[in-house]
Parts: C-alpha cells; sequence; structure tokens
C-alpha cells in the first residue's frame, strides 16, 4: 500500500531521524546535502560550517528538506519540507539552539562508522561556538509511505 503520512507521523519522523537532506539553488544549480539536525516547533536546527551550502542558502533562503526513513525497498516512510533559512547570530538564541542539537544528537547511539569524537564541534558547556548555526523554519511539508508486509527480503 503506497499512501500519506498523516501531521503527526510526519512530525514523528522528523523527530526520529538525525539526518536529513538539504536541498537549495546557487547559480542555476541545486545542491543538495546531507546534515544533522534537530526538529523542533517547526523548525529544522543544525550546525555548520563556510561553503557551498551556506553561501547558496544566504543567496537564496528558500530550501528544501528531506528527510526518510527505509525498512527495505517496499517500506519506507518519506517527508519533504519547505521553508525558509535563518542564521542564528544572537549569542543567547545560537546557545539555546546548540543545545536543542546537543539533546537530540547526543543520545544517539555510536557504531565504528558513526560516533561523537574528537571532530563533534561543540561540548555542552560551550560559551563560545564556532562555525554557523541556523534553522530552517518550516512553512510546507508533506509525507509519503510504502508499507507491504509480504516484501520480499534481501539477506546479507
Amino acid at each position: 500500500m503506497v499512501g500519506k503520512l498523516t501531521e503527526i507521523q510526519i512530525d514523528e519522523l522528523l523527530e526520529r531521524q538525525i539526518v536529513g537532506r538539504i536541498g537549495c539553488s546557487i547559480n542555476n544549480k541545486i545542491y543538495v546535502v546531507p546534515i544533522s539536525y534537530a526538529y523542533e516547533g517547526n523548525s529544522i536546527y543544525a550546525h555548520t560550517y563556510e561553503g557551498m551550502k551556506i553561501d547558496a542558502m544566504r543567496a537564496n533562503p528558500e530550501v528544501c528538506f528531506e528527510v526518510d526513513d527505509y525498512g527495505d525497498m517496499a517500506n519506507w516512510q518519506s517527508v519533504i519540507a519547505w521553508g525558509r533559512y535563518e542564521e542564528i547570530t544572537d549569542p543567547a538564541d545560537r546557545v539555546a539552539a546548540i543545545q536543542i542539537l546537543l539533546h537530540r544528537n547526543l543520545p544517539m547511539r555510536s557504531s565504528e562508522t558513526t560516533h561523537i569524537g574528537k571532530h563533534w564541534p561543540f561540548y555542552a558547556d560551550n560559551e563560545t561556538i564556532d562555525g554557523i548555526v541556523f534553522r530552517i523554519v518550516i512553512t510546507e511539508k508533506n509525507g509519503r509511505y510504502e508499507s507491504y508486509s509480504n516484501s520480499a527480503k534481501i539477506s546479507g
């Protein structure tokens, strides 16, 4: 069965995942890049450094955000959200946004390939935070799913 996610299911998927993809545009080129994020209060929060993604969002703050959860090719959920990029520059607001990211990302399970190590960009007690903290204020979102209980499983 293929269908549309409810508003509650859309929010649950956005809250459950920690990696999504931002789609932005600069110089008539579409740029899609994965980011770690936290979802709270109808906004996507993230931290990054200067680069093509920031250049694109500063030039054209209207962006798209995608997140998905795949069990297999016949069992998946996907959310697409549209919104506006906002750089968070006020020191108190930056710390608050970092706290949102920390509370969402630090509890995650570590593995050999995915873990918070020496390159994690900030600690809970940071007063000064390098890089760029931003949010995408969501203006529209929708979600789809596919679900088949009898789908073939690929063993590997």
